[in-house]
């Protein structure tokens, strides 16, 4: 995902070693009020304190008209 390509440092901690993560299985966010599956949970988060920069759903196009 190309959103993940701006971040170069923890605004936490300053630590510049990134990785990234992501929640799935039985963790998937899914819509309010919405049949559906849901997406996987992908993260941006510091190697050195662990805090968690960024979260982006996997497929944004499975919440379109929930709101």
């Amino acid at each position: 995902m190309t959103q993940f390509e701006t971040i170069t440092e923890c605004p936490k901690c300053g630590g510049k070693e990134l990785g990234k993560g992501k929640h799935s299985g039985y963790a998937v966010m899914v819509p309010a009020n919405k049949m559906s599956f849901g997406s996987e949970v992908e993260y941006i988060l510091c190697t050195d304190c662990g805090f968690i920069i960024e979260s982006y759903v996997k497929k944004p196009e499975k919440f379109k008209g929930t709101l």
